[in-house]
């Protein structure tokens, strides 16, 4: 009578969503904290539901190539952390990992916005699910802003105005805002920033599946970040070049609050506040342009939970999921070592505990409640990004207008979408 008790209520679970006790693989990439959070969370959450779970972990370098590998021989984990970036190398039909929708009985979805849902569906499939949204955020030294007697910018234009001020106070050497870097990628942020406040695009048209500026709407961009350079606000290239291309958050003009602003993923809020020599980093409203259709804001999800399409056991990975996002065993014991969470209950939790500090918090809350369009993977293709620091480059150096460099980036940009 015991059995059929039992078996019975192995019966009756499963008709109620419950997954049979599995044997799965979970495989990621990070650091040593973030290894030792999952390993315990996967314990955690694997004695809770009845799986046992193997994990596989590695740093960042060849992660990539791994799953790549992986997935071409269909021998992926179970459940896979997957980069965001990586959804048009993997999935590029939607279909390269398990439908999330398809297990909404076992996985509470309505811990997720519909845009942060959005930002991981491809053709209709939810692909994953983000584990922490991220997003671009401004930052600056109030200290050094209090020197030259001036407040936080609100704009652009109150921060275009604030260079002359801190040259004729404080010094020629000392700059509001900082937006190049040698990699070029400060350049590209800003004038992706400033054409998607002017247009309420995205550069990728999802439709199409093609630039979605006009050349001459990504010339104002380009010509919106030159000016900047001119009037002193940034750092020219030729500047950030000849100091040796140093990470911002390592030059002692940083740290002395000499260049006192930037626009950084609000995940990196400490990276850049801890050198500080005096006061803080304040996070502030996204700046706008003069006639903005849009904040534009850059959110994307930070990283994915996926489940592999080809899993023996889906609706148990689904539960591990769950219980790895949205419930206490998962959320404490991973903490915030990817980030503050995506899921509306982990993040609360953490945040109710003080996990978590209040200027990371009132950055991520900038980024979460700004709007803009969704941003496309594409914007971090590694041949779009070349395409556009390249081209920047030549327009820094006067080698060529910006006119001609907005032609080049919206045919190169084009030609790399063609091939997807």
């Amino acid at each position: 009578m015991k059995r059929m008790m039992t078996a019975l209520a192995v019966v009756l679970a499963c008709g109620t969503g419950a997954a049979a006790a599995a044997d799965l693989r979970m495989s990621w990439w990070g650091g040593d904290s973030r290894h030792a959070a999952t390993q315990a969370a996967l314990k955690a959450c694997g004695e809770k539901h009845g799986h046992t779970i193997q994990p596989e972990f590695t740093g960042w370098s060849g992660h990539q190539e791994k799953v790549a590998t992986q997935l071409a021989g269909g021998t992926e984990a179970d459940i896979m952390q997957i980069n965001w970036p990586w959804l048009p190398l993997f999935s590029l039909e939607g279909d390269g990992f398990a439908d999330l929708k398809a297990f909404a009985d076992i996985i509470d979805l309505s811990q997720w916005s519909k845009a942060q849902l959005d930002s991981a569906t491809v053709n209709g499939r939810l692909n994953g699910l983000p584990v922490s949204t991220t997003g671009r955020v401004f930052f600056f030294n109030k200290a050094t802003f209090d020197k030259a007697g001036l407040p936080l910018p609100s704009d652009w234009g109150e921060l275009i105005a604030a260079a002359a001020v801190f040259k004729e106070k404080l010094g020629e050497d000392y700059y509001p805002f900082d937006a190049q870097g040698g990699d070029g990628l400060g350049a590209i942020l800003n004038v992706s920033l400033v054409t998607t406040q002017m247009t309420g695009k995205d550069l990728v048209d999802p439709e199409t599946n093609t630039v979605a500026w006009t050349p001459e709407e990504l010339q104002k961009g380009i010509e919106f970040n030159q000016n900047l350079a001119e009037k002193g606000v940034i750092r020219g290239w030729k500047t950030v070049a000849a100091g040796g291309n140093v990470s911002l958050f390592e030059l002692p003009a940083w740290s002395e609050g000499k260049i006192a602003g930037s626009y950084e993923w609000d995940s990196t809020y400490k990276k850049f506040n801890d050198p500080i020599a005096e006061g803080s980093l304040v996070p502030v409203d996204i700046l706008t342009v003069d006639g903005a259709v849009t904040q534009g804001v850059y959110r994307k999800p930070s990283m994915l939970f996926s489940i592999s399409r080809n899993s023996e056991n889906p609706r148990a990975a689904a539960q591990i999921v769950n219980c790895l996002l949205n419930e206490p065993e998962g959320i404490n014991a991973l903490g915030d070592t990817r980030g503050i969470p995506a899921s509306r209950i982990a993040a609360q939790t953490l945040a109710e505990s003080g996990a978590i500090d209040p200027n990371l918090l009132q950055a991520h809350k900038i980024v979460m409640e700004a709007e803009g369009p969704t941003v496309s993977p594409f914007n971090e293709h590694p041949d779009v990004r070349e395409i556009f620091a390249d081209t920047l480059e030549a327009v820094a150096y006067g080698q060529i207008s910006a006119a001609e460099a907005a032609q080049e980036i919206v045919d190169g940009v084009n030609d790399v979408l063609a091939g997807f």
